[in-house]
């Protein structure tokens, strides 16, 4: 079982950058490593959504369309914290972020909500025009 808490959301400007972060803190000797990570949104009124996601024991990422390009998702296994590094944000990009966590190899499908198995609580962020 892993707890995820992040932190670092906040209100920006259009064009702005905010990073976030997600520590993770796996129990029963379980390397957090050993965990597929990611982020995912959900704005008022919408489904949440994949924003992107990480296996560091193969440096595999993977982003949603939307994002590439202008997020960034890095992992600190030392720290095991995860990060999503958001540039050029958008007002569409205002939503509650969470972090997400599944054991093992990011599995197919890994947009899908119901892949994941552990979230954490959320941090909004707010991007205005």
């Amino acid at each position: 079982q892993v707890q995820l808490v992040e932190s670092g959301g906040g209100s920006v400007q259009a064009g702005g950058s905010l990073r976030l972060s997600c520590v993770a803190s796996a129990y029963a000797s379980r390397d957090v490593r050993s965990y597929c990570m990611g982020w995912f949104r959900q704005a008022p009124g919408k489904e949440r959504e994949a924003v992107a996601a990480i296996y560091s024991a193969a440096t595999s990422t993977y982003y949603t369309d939307s994002v590439k390009g202008r997020f960034t998702i890095s992992q600190d296994n030392a720290k095991n914290t995860l990060y999503l590094q958001m540039n050029s944000l958008k007002p569409e990009d205002t939503a509650m972020y969470y972090c997400a966590a599944v054991n093992g190899f990011c599995p197919n499908y890994w947009y899908m909500r119901s892949r994941w198995a552990y979230w954490g609580q959320g941090t909004q962020v707010t991007v205005s025009s």
